[in-house]
């Protein structure tokens, strides 16, 4: 019981502070991941041992945890993008996402076959984990509210929204490489047991079949929902005051069905988000902001705008997104306790040269000219260019591929990848959590203190 009361009081502790103090945190040159990071390794074995993890015997539950708060967030971050298809500024989030990321695997997977001698399939497995930017703990750099086109938030969003799916393909052929089959018979595999035998062939069409189930499961789920559930409550009044429940049911159903027919279920989440907030752009027009046209609600009215033509997509949207941020809060204090607490674990081998110097590789070079090259010829300016090369934050998505890789290769995983894959993680948290907020701060002063001077 004194153990249990320990951990009530050290949570809920935690979370009023957290709460309290989002607002200065959001001025600091610092972020809430950091925090979490650093009381995760206090409450690890290096220092009161309150938290054990064990990544051999735990792996499966850990990656259960790390995957339920990767759907939320993507989610989430699908209903942030409100713009357009048609819109150019579709291409950045493309280019980073696709692009960068395939440049970033070429590279890391070199660097970890011929810089730390490991074999193809292992090298692979840590680039995979390694090039994926993170949903969860980019807060600071999604737009500002839904509808907000500023190139690099909108670049730098949907770049966590595409690659943490676009990854999974690679990770397969790691395993692949490393003699491990998922699906009896072949690792590259279409649903209903059609089998596509292995080699170049068969990576191309599970890669194409992968992508184009999750888009179109997602999108078909995404604009169903909302339109279905838009439909009920103009014309009936029902299923109104449940935006909890159909957010969950969403994501939830929207994961497992792409799972079920072996598509990229992250991907799919994701454009799940993008469709339901592009229903509600094509109902309204996009002429003003969801937040604007709900301010101008009287607070009781509120429930009158969930079966008005008109205002119904904006509230469904907007209560959706709104209750996918507050539990993704929540998600980011638990993954990153559990992310202290394996560093508190595993500091020593985190601090040895041979992972130190691939961390610092990837954010400090790999990262930066990966998207440089990426975005070449593109609209993005040159310091837009030079802030996405630098606020490539690794975090979540990183661990979870880490746990998934640990999960079927148990120690050989835990041996290759886990030091290097978390000295980048945090990496990341310090060195991004110090400079995002002061250099965006800084890139947004920038057009105002031009158009002052003409």
């Amino acid at each position: 019981m004194t153990v249990e009361a320990t951990w009530y009081l050290i949570i809920g502790g935690l979370l009023i502070a957290m709460a309290l103090a989002r607002r200065l945190i959001a001025h600091l040159p610092m972020t809430g991941a950091m925090v979490y990071l650093v009381v995760g390794f206090v409450l690890g074995p290096a220092v009161t041992g309150l938290l054990k993890p064990n990544l051999l015997e735990g792996v499966h539950a850990l990656r259960l945890v790390t995957e339920a708060g990767l759907v939320v967030s993507l989610f989430a971050i699908g209903m942030y993008l409100r713009v357009p298809l048609r819109n150019r500024l579709w291409l950045l989030p493309l280019r980073l996402g696709l692009g960068a990321m395939l440049l970033t695997i070429a590279a890391m997977a070199a660097l970890a076959y011929y810089g730390l001698g490991l074999e193809a399939g292992l090298a692979l497995i840590v680039a995979a984990a390694l090039a994926p930017t993170d949903p969860v703990l980019a807060n600071e750099l999604r737009p500002r509210q839904a509808g907000d086109d500023e190139p690099l938030r909108f670049a730098l969003s949907g770049e966590g929204g595409c690659n943490d799916g676009a990854a999974w393909p690679f990770m397969l052929l790691g395993l692949a490489l490393c003699g491990i089959d998922l699906h009896g018979g072949s690792l590259f595999s279409l649903p209903f047991g059609i089998h596509i035998g292995s080699g170049a062939a068969s990576f191309a069409a599970s890669l194409a079949w992968g992508l184009g189930s999750a888009v179109a499961i997602g999108w078909l789920l995404g604009a169903g929902v909302v339109a279905l559930v838009t439909r009920l409550r103009m014309h009936t009044e029902v299923a109104i005051g449940v935006e909890g429940f159909l957010a969950l049911g969403l994501m939830s159903a929207c994961y497992g069905a792409t799972q079920l027919l072996h598509g990229y279920a992250f991907v799919a989440v994701f454009v799940a988000g993008v469709a339901l907030r592009h229903e509600e752009l094509r109902a309204t027009g996009g002429d003003a902001a969801p937040t604007e046209m709900l301010e101008k609600i009287e607070h009781g009215e509120r429930s009158e705008a969930a079966h008005t033509p008109g205002l119904a997509h904006v509230f469904v949207a907007e209560s959706m997104m709104a209750f996918a941020v507050e539990i993704e809060h929540t998600v980011e204090l638990v993954l990153m306790l559990i992310i202290g607490s394996v560093v508190s674990a595993y500091w020593r081998e985190i601090l040895a040269w041979h992972a130190l110097w691939p961390a610092l590789a990837l954010l400090f070079v790999v990262r930066p000219l990966c998207t440089l090259i990426a975005l070449a010829g593109s609209q993005a300016t040159w310091p837009q260019r030079l802030l996405a090369g630098w606020l490539g934050i690794r975090g979540v998505g990183a661990f979870y591929y880490l746990l998934f890789a640990i999960e079927q290769l148990q120690r050989t995983a835990l041996d290759a990848a886990l030091a290097v894959v978390m000295a980048a993680i945090v990496g990341s948290v310090f060195l991004h959590g110090v400079s995002a907020t002061l250099l965006l701060e800084r890139y947004l002063r920038a057009p105002a203190q031009r158009a002052r001077r003409h």
